[in-house]
């Protein structure tokens, strides 16, 4: 049976590759989206990708979700730092969360040194540009196929 691993990348990253390159780089999200969909089919995983700039539309998806996915692979952006609601959504429906960043949060200003996320995440993987979600995904497979 194919494992099922729920990508949510949060506000602003649709801008990827345009915005503040010196901190997120010059990838695209789609070319990331794209690595990772290979990677995914490569490891028997089955991937749904979803992007949004609304913390509401993230509640919903982890809520929609939540009988389907093994794992959650999450880049909350912003609301990394804001967000008691997507913090009360993943603790709501018991999956494993990976959070992930492409800059290092702990390298930028104070404001982003605090996560909502953290805590309840299995582990942070932060500032390695989009490598940083390859590393995700090793690490969801080794969790969800042990």
């Amino acid at each position: 049976m194919r494992k099922k691993i729920l990508v949510i990348h949060g506000p602003n990253l649709n801008l990827l590759g345009e915005r503040e390159p010196e901190f997120y780089g010059k990838t695209s999200l789609e070319s990331i989206n794209k690595k990772m969909s290979d990677i995914a089919e490569k490891n028997n995983i089955v991937l749904e990708i979803y992007q949004t700039n609304y913390e509401g539309e993230i509640v919903e998806i982890i809520h929609k979700k939540r009988t389907w996915a093994d794992l959650i692979v999450i880049n909350p952006a912003a609301y990394t730092h804001t967000s008691i609601a997507v913090r009360d959504a993943l603790l709501a429906v018991k999956i494993p969360v990976i959070e992930v960043h492409l800059s290092n949060i702990y390298s930028r200003e104070s404001f982003r040194h605090k996560s909502m996320i953290s805590d309840i995440a299995l582990g942070v993987i932060s500032g390695f540009g989009e490598e940083s979600y390859f590393m995700a995904l090793d690490a969801a497979k080794k969790i969800i196929f042990t």
